[in-house]
């Protein structure tokens, strides 16, 4: 008689307990500290600090390019910062939740190879030799699970037991960053179907936000941003199809590209929709600095990855479009006068009105911009609504029968016999197909700017199943343009106070602006994206780094002014 399966709840407990078991003895939290945990709002800085060593906390808070050249120039060892690194993410998956994946002493192996490598030849393997690079679990890593959150993929390739696949299969970026020297210690949760804006599936529960554990800490790309607030991980891998590394990105305070589709290699990576090419996922990169993001890039490009995979296009990293535009500003990010940059500003979608945080940021931006000597305009798009709903429009677009048929979600989930999450039993419902012509009418360009400055959302970290609308994010990727999300500043209770004068446009617009509750919301990061056109990854970045230099002067001028009047 064939034996039959486990339950689906046993093999999840079982998956949760054997990744725990992988996490070092010196490295597991006591009773005591996982209810402290528990108890905090957030676990940010000084919370997790408390189990590092100095010298630890000294390396997580470095960023990847300092930390590269620290390897290089020997001040650092290879061991030394993966075992940082994976120490901090062991800590963060206990108090937070946020890992699949563990291979932590596959890591520190690798990374004594490497230190030997360099003590041998005196030159590094790559560019990113020795850096350690989280992944989100959608990259094939070879003997190592990829589930994506789906129970019914432990232990298997894609759901299928076949002995000569399972564990054998990697991602072609994954092949990329390991000859490039990294270090891929870890792969970070997801949400089931990775269509979902925050991080929850029936594997590990949910992810929730570091900096205020009363909220979402995002998704798809969800375990990811959560380990970066927590410093576990300073650069990493995700993948965006409506949002997934720049919702993550803004609710966890770090850093975030999402290029336009076919810039970076998708192949070989599990998705869960795979097959529909109207709406593309990306491959986007995560960092907790801007450097993370053009080191990342930098470093793939030169391995001509589109020599591997034909649907990459062949353009490598254009250095002459990020000198040309940092060019416009000087280090500290004013204007030069040979030609201030012009932004546009998208305040609102005209669906859904942002919270007060969200615009304060946006005006954050724009006053630093300005005082730089910048050009700002407010900006609108042809239809002010083009990316609500659009979304899931396409993904269903015929009517969901695809998407759900078997061989896709459904038979995941029948492998074990798991249910579909909650929050997904509505946008699953079989539907009127699409007229898929609509796609042609909704990608019309613009005004002519450099970049455009709008929320990531219409809330900070999202209050758990109230992240109502996803068009601020959905739209650009229906218009595959390249995007960069940057942190701003944090959720204030005494300063974004509710406007009980402001009247909601509609159901959508009520229902959102009803869940936002000051006190709730009290020290969740505020980041806003900056979108260009499609393939301009380079100058995105450029203008990224400008508005934060022109932020952090803006800043300091007016410190200083408080400080010389005597104001705190």
């Amino acid at each position: 008689m064939k034996e039959s399966l486990p339950s689906w709840v046993t093999r999840a407990a079982l998956k949760k307990a054997n990744t725990l078991d992988k996490i070092r003895p010196e490295w597991r939290l006591s009773p005591h500290d996982l209810a402290r945990a528990k108890q905090q709002r957030d676990l940010t800085g000084p919370f997790i600090q408390k189990f590092l060593s100095v010298d630890e906390i000294s390396i997580i808070e470095k960023d990847s390019v300092q930390l590269v050249r620290d390897i290089r120039e020997a001040s650092l060892t290879a061991v030394q910062v993966t075992n940082a690194f994976c120490k901090t993410a062991a800590i963060a998956h206990q108090i937070n939740n946020c890992l699949h994946e563990i291979f932590f002493d596959e890591a520190l192996e690798r990374a004594a190879w490497l230190d030997a490598q360099f003590a041998d030849k005196q030159l590094p393997i790559g560019p990113l030799h020795g850096l350690p690079i989280s992944l989100k679990d959608q990259f094939h890593v070879k003997g190592v699970d990829t589930t994506m959150g789906y129970i019914g993929w432990i232990s298997s390739n894609l759901g299928i037991s076949d002995s000569q696949q399972v564990h054998k299969v990697e991602s072609q970026i994954v092949t990329e960053l390991l000859s490039l020297g990294a270090v891929l210690y870890c792969k970070t949760s997801l949400p089931q179907t990775l269509l979902f804006g925050e991080t929850r599936n029936n594997l590990i529960g949910e992810t929730l936000n570091p900096y205020n554990r009363n909220l979402s800490c995002g998704g798809s790309s969800g375990g990811e941003g959560a380990l970066q607030a927590l410093r576990g991980s300073n650069l990493g891998l995700g993948t965006d199809i409506g949002g997934s590394v720049r919702i993550p990105a803004a609710f966890n305070g770090t850093y975030s590209l999402k290029p336009t589709p076919e810039r970076l290699s998708y192949r070989c990576v599990a998705n869960s929709n795979p097959g529909q090419n109207t709406y593309r996922s990306t491959v986007g990169i995560m960092s907790t600095s801007l450097g993370g993001l053009d080191l990342l890039l930098r470093s793939n490009l030169s391995t001509e990855p589109w020599l591997r995979d034909p649907a990459v296009v062949p353009i490598p990293f254009r250095d002459e479009i990020s000198k040309q535009h940092e060019m416009r500003a000087n280090s500290d990010g004013t204007a030069n006068g040979k030609m201030p940059l012009k932004l546009g500003v998208l305040w609102t979608d005209g669906a859904v009105q942002p919270h007060p945080p969200i615009t304060r940021g946006l005006k954050i931006v724009v006053e630093a911009m300005r005082s730089a000597g910048h050009k700002t305009v407010d900006w609108n798009p042809p239809d002010q609504t083009i990316g609500r709903g659009t979304h899931w429009q396409f993904l269903m677009a015929d009517g969901a029968h695809d998407i759900r048929r078997l061989t896709d979600v459904d038979e995941q989930l029948a492998l074990s016999g798991e249910p579909l999450i909650p929050d997904l039993q509505q946008s699953f419902k079989l539907r009127k197909p699409m007229d898929l012509l609509k796609y042609q009418d909704l990608t019309q360009d613009g005004q002519i700017v450099d970049a455009v400055i709008m929320p990531v959302a219409p809330h900070a970290a999202v209050i758990p199943g109230k992240y109502y609308h996803v068009a601020y994010t959905e739209v650009i990727n229906l218009l595959n343009y390249s995007a960069v999300v940057i942190p701003v500043t944090k959720a204030d209770k005494e300063i974004d106070v509710v406007d009980d004068s402001y009247c909601p446009s509609g159901d959508l617009d009520q229902m959102n602006w009803d869940a936002y509750d000051p006190e709730t919301y009290d020290g969740a990061p505020v980041g806003v994206q900056i979108v260009a056109r499609k393939f301009e990854e380079e100058k995105v970045l450029s203008i990224a780094k400008i508005i934060v230099a022109a932020m952090k002067t803006r800043r300091l001028k007016v410190v200083g002014a408080s400080a010389s009047t005597g104001r705190s």
